[in-house]
């Protein structure tokens, strides 16, 4: 959840150090910290806040050195405060650390007893003085790092430098992601490659399990048994532009407004072809997909909510049973598993330690056939799937999730239809219509973006409200669920969402003239029953705020607030309907001043269970 930055050079690397951490703030934290080697030995500074508080600091001091490692850290051990930032030092080491040590606590007690004095309340300190020791016999640094991670139970992803030895880092990982950054006269390490496009296109993507020794000229990988190990450089794709804000306000407007782009690049294998080929999520997809009889849809968030939408799709169009399942509630309930099942886990960062952690559940009771839909190609969860589909957003930088949500589910969408076609439930006339639908999907959301007046001035209606109710029926329900996460991610307005069937059956008792009721109402063949409900919600006094289709035929009145989207789009009016829920959750956060890309006590990437 936090970020690593580590590099070794022939110049000062102190501003590759700070750009490094300020690209990394989107994944959440809540202090940082730096440690440099110079000519008058190890120095480390640390603050509580944002980067430009640690950067004020560096400016103040003048701090320079050619080798470091930079941190910013998400409180799981101890409070946010300077002594329980990173990095934390021990006998000339520095480490900073991303993750959790499970077996940190008896580690602690056994260090105390070898005399070892603890200044902080967090796990990573532990890692410190386990290095430390196991140098007072080791011939060097890496050594020590392979011997010490041997003993730590959990997920971490290390950095480590020693005033002794300023020439080198050495870096470690298990279950939290890592990357090494090449260059001709440096070498770096980060947790996300967005931390090294500043100065380098060439990484290398370390696996769990691996240490390496970095160098200003140079590398060497070994496993913790002290392996030797290659792994293949990659060029990354990443462009420096794209992690820009540009003209927006915010990474969260500017997320919302790449949508259309977003979703054709992600569409952009379909070409001008007639059919959809099996092979768009691998070579052996095919096959796979003729096997299974049941798919089970894992992930967590956001990705929960379009692995719902998905199982409309899927038992609809392709016939075939779904089921979808919260990551962190999966892997340890009992659970009845099927070798013909297609296990689809999403995540937009590929890193995200409960879907992950799932994955290798499903995997150990012998579902074999399993595809990720990821936004990063590079990413843990890409490898260690067997199928996969990239969804090409870009880099998404808000924590509320926008361009990522409506790319899975374009992929999903494809998915089903692929599901459908090798099931024989898609002729031709008919897989033509749908890939006329799924191209025009980019104009579409084009559309409703021109919306965002009308949304706006319905933001300042009701933006001081303490709570909000959202409503759909059907594939809609998960697009409500969507809808309120959104509102209480970055508004902090508390939001519910309810199919709009169950209103009756106990939330109708929350409505009154204070509590402003949100429905998405496609017109589809449950708008008139959906209509009934929002009967309902008048009759208490409630204000309702109704998001409907074209030719819905729903009417303004009073105490009803009605915005019809341009068009009506069938099985795909889901993915519609959830951009003016996205633009008003933003413009309500607008209103009410909170920080919309950096929203209080969340983080990005979720890579700790």
């Amino acid at each position: 959840m936090c970020g690593i930055v580590a590099a070794v050079a022939d110049r000062n690397i102190v501003p590759v150090l700070l750009e490094g951490l300020r690209k990394l703030e989107y994944r959440g934290y809540d202090s940082a910290g730096l440690a440099l080697i110079n000519d008058s030995g190890l120095h480390r500074l640390r603050s509580v806040g944002r980067v430009a508080e640690l950067t004020a600091q560096v400016d103040e001091l003048r701090a320079a050195g050619n080798t470091g490692i930079a941190h910013t850290r998400w409180a799981t051990h101890g409070v946010p405060c300077e002594r329980n930032a990173h990095p934390h030092v021990s006998k000339g080491l520095a480490v900073v650390h991303n993750g959790i040590i499970e077996n940190h606590e008896s580690l602690r007690g056994r260090l105390i007893a070898l005399g070892y004095d603890f200044t902080s309340d967090t796990d990573t300190e532990v890692v410190a003085h386990l290095i430390a020791h196991e140098l007072k016999n080791a011939p060097d640094l890496l050594t020590a790092v392979r011997q010490a991670v041997a003993q730590l139970q959990g997920a971490y992803a290390i950095a480590v430098l020693r005033e002794s030895d300023p020439s080198r880092v050495v870096v470690a990982r298990e279950g939290a992601p890592l990357l090494l950054g090449l260059s001709d006269d440096a070498c770096y390490a980060a947790s996300d490659a967005s931390a090294l496009v500043q100065v380098t296109r060439r990484m290398v993507y370390l696996e769990n399990g691996d240490c390496a020794e970095l160098m200003r000229d140079t590398y060497r990988i070994a496993r913790v048994d002290g392996t030797a190990v290659e792994r293949p450089e990659t060029e990354s794709q990443l462009s420096a532009d794209a992690i820009e804000l540009g003209n927006y306000r915010h990474y969260m407007q500017k997320e919302i407004f790449e949508q259309p782009v977003a979703l054709a690049n992600t569409l952009e294998m379909l070409g001008a072809a007639r059919s959809i080929q099996p092979g768009i999520f691998g070579a052996e997809s095919e096959a796979t997909l003729r096997e299974v009889r049941q798919v089970l849809i894992i992930a967590c968030g956001t990705s929960y909510h379009a692995g719902l939408v998905a199982r409309y799709w899927l038992e609809s169009i392709a016939g075939i049973a779904c089921s979808v399942e919260v990551a962190s509630e999966y892997r340890y309930r009992d659970s009845v598993p099927d070798r013909q099942t297609l296990v689809v886990t999403i995540s937009q960062s590929g890193e995200t330690a409960d879907t992950l952690a799932a994955l290798q559940h499903a995997k150990a009771l012998g579902m074999a056939h399993t595809l990720c839909i990821c936004n990063v190609p590079e990413s843990s969860l890409v490898r260690e799937n067997t199928l996969r589909f990239i969804t090409r957003a870009g880099p998404e930088i808000g924590v509320a999730s926008t361009k990522a949500f409506t790319t899975q589910l374009a992929a999903l969408y494809l998915l089903t239809l692929v599901l459908a076609k090798v099931r024989g439930r898609l002729d031709e006339q008919e897989e033509a219509t749908e890939l006329h639908a799924v191209r025009h999907l980019p104009m579409a959301v084009a559309k409703i973006l021109e919306l965002e007046p009308e949304i706006r001035e319905w933001a300042g209606r009701f933006s001081m409200k303490q709570h909000a109710l959202f409503l759909g029926r059907g594939r809609h329900y998960p697009i409500a669920m969507e809808g309120a996460l959104k509102l209480k991610e970055i508004s902090y307005i508390h939001a519910e969402a309810y199919p709009a069937g169950e209103l009756k059956h106990g939330p109708l008792a929350l409505v009154d003239r204070d509590m402003p009721v949100i429905a998405v109402a496609p017109n589809d063949a449950l708008i008139e029953k959906l209509k009934s409900n929002l009967q309902e919600v008048r009759a208490r006094g409630g204000e309702l705020y109704v998001f409907a289709d074209a030719d819905s035929e729903m009417k303004e009145s009073d105490g009803i607030h009605v915005l019809h989207l341009p068009e009506h789009y069938g099985a795909l009016s889901a993915l519609l309907h959830v951009v003016p829920l996205q633009l008003l959750a933003y413009h309500v956060a607008l209103v009410r001043g909170t920080d919309v890309d950096k929203p209080r006590n969340l983080a990005k990437s979720v890579t700790v269970e």
